[in-house]
């Protein structure tokens, strides 16, 4: 059905162009400017099939852009999450703060662990080939992983999956509770790519995530990414934690 679009404001008198478009009733804007075309200024861009950009002269923002700030949750696939170990383009960095992760006592590795048996990695699989292989390209993947004091099963087990993680290029460092209360480090697990795009993980009460976040507002980024400075400095590598 074709949108009927209100015009919100132009600076540019009669000649149609740069102008600002609303579709009344919702939080679409439709923004008409030069189109960019230049092959080396595109490529700069990330720009997803079907994707255009337009240039506009910032006082027609600042004039005519909404004035308040409104969060919208942007939630996404657990496919395109996934996608986005791919096609990060420097690294990647996550905070782990639970206790249990539901997900990996479906798998025989923790059935392994909590027998008492050693562990058995698979390194050859999907994800550790996808991990190599990124790594190999010189994208980084850190994760510093919350400890409480005694650390729960769920997290001695992910103390000895840490070993497949560095066999595959990641670095894991981790950090006590406690000390990670003192520095008000965020309780949500998330990940930030080339520290421009966090993704918030949601969990259920048992413990299942059940969808991932994106947050892209420059100054929410900035919060998470302070938490990371913060969570890196005070952390330790994971094979020196001694508790």
């Amino acid at each position: 059905m074709t949108r009927r679009l209100w015009k919100v404001g132009t600076n540019s008198g009669n000649d149609g162009c740069p102008t600002l478009y609303t579709e009344p009733g919702t939080d679409i804007y439709v923004v008409q400017g030069d189109p960019v075309t230049d092959p080396a200024e595109v490529a700069q861009l990330d720009l997803a099939v079907g994707e255009a950009a337009v240039t506009v002269p910032r006082e027609l923002l600042a004039n005519f852009g909404p004035k308040e700030p409104v969060h919208v949750p942007q939630s996404i696939s657990f496919a395109e999450f996934g996608s986005m170990f791919t096609t990060l383009r420097h690294s990647a960095w996550r905070l782990e703060t639970r206790g249990r992760y539901a997900e990996d006592e479906q798998t025989n590795t923790y059935r392994q662990f909590t027998a008492g048996q050693p562990v058995t990695w698979d390194l050859d699989d999907p994800w550790c080939a996808n991990r190599r292989e990124q790594t190999a390209a010189g994208k980084r993947f850190e994760r510093v992983r919350i400890l409480d004091a005694p650390p729960t099963e769920g997290q001695r087990y992910l103390l000895d999956n840490a070993r497949r993680n560095t066999a595959v290029g990641e670095t894991i460092r981790v950090l006590p509770r406690a000390q990670a209360d003192d520095l008000g480090l965020p309780r949500e697990d998330f990940w930030i790519f080339d520290a421009r795009v966090v993704a918030l993980l949601h969990f259920d009460d048992q413990d299942v995530m059940t969808g991932v976040e994106l947050i892209t507002n420059p100054v929410e980024v900035l919060r998470y990414a302070q938490a990371r400075e913060a969570a890196w400095h005070h952390s330790v590598p994971y094979n020196q934690f001694s508790g």
